[in-house]
């Protein structure tokens, strides 16, 4: 198992694992439409309890191996989760999403290279999957310039949306020397 341990990537951004303290500034960045509309699978308007049970079984998923979740934070605040869960076969989703302020500031590469490298060198994953709403081109790039190859793009219900999708699917496998 992976140590929990603070991850410094730049002057201003860390990394640390996640908890249950992070739920409610989770329920805030998650009240805003522009944010939550972008994640599959997040109820909006978001519900308090639903969060702070997510958050409070984070620890656990950590050490089972299930999913490693890291709460983002600049200068001290937290600003957005990023993660790997679907852990299976070695292979892992990866997934990130953040406050609005956070967007454009290349915080989503700066967190998603960390997360490619720990995936690959840590627990020795193979292969790793992402997704992004297609109406949300600005996740793609980031996802192609972290070396995600696109692969297709199907419908999927959208829990915040209330309605259908089209998701853009990509997978980045780790090469062998």
């Amino acid at each position: 198992m992976p140590p929990r341990s603070e991850v410094r990537l730049t002057p201003h951004l860390t990394l640390r694992p996640s908890e249950v303290a992070d739920a409610e500034t989770a329920f805030a960045i998650q009240s805003n439409w522009n944010v939550t509309r972008m994640l599959r699978m997040a109820r909006f308007p978001p519900d308090r309890q639903e969060i702070t049970g997510w958050f409070a079984d984070h620890p656990r998923q950590w050490a089972t191996g299930e999913a490693y979740r890291f709460a983002v934070d600049c200068d001290g605040s937290m600003i957005g989760l990023a993660d790997l869960d679907q852990i299976d076969d070695s292979a892992a989703d990866l997934g990130y999403w953040f406050d609005q302020s956070a967007w454009g500031r290349g915080t989503a590469s700066a967190v998603g290279e960390y997360l490619v490298r720990f995936a690959f060198a840590v627990l020795d994953l193979t292969r790793l999957r992402s997704a992004h709403a297609d109406d949300n081109p600005a996740s793609g790039r980031v996802l192609v310039k972290l070396g995600f190859q696109p692969i297709d793009t199907i419908p999927v219900a959208s829990r915040s949306r209330g309605t259908e999708i089209l998701h853009r699917r990509y997978v980045f496998d780790r090469l062998y020397c």
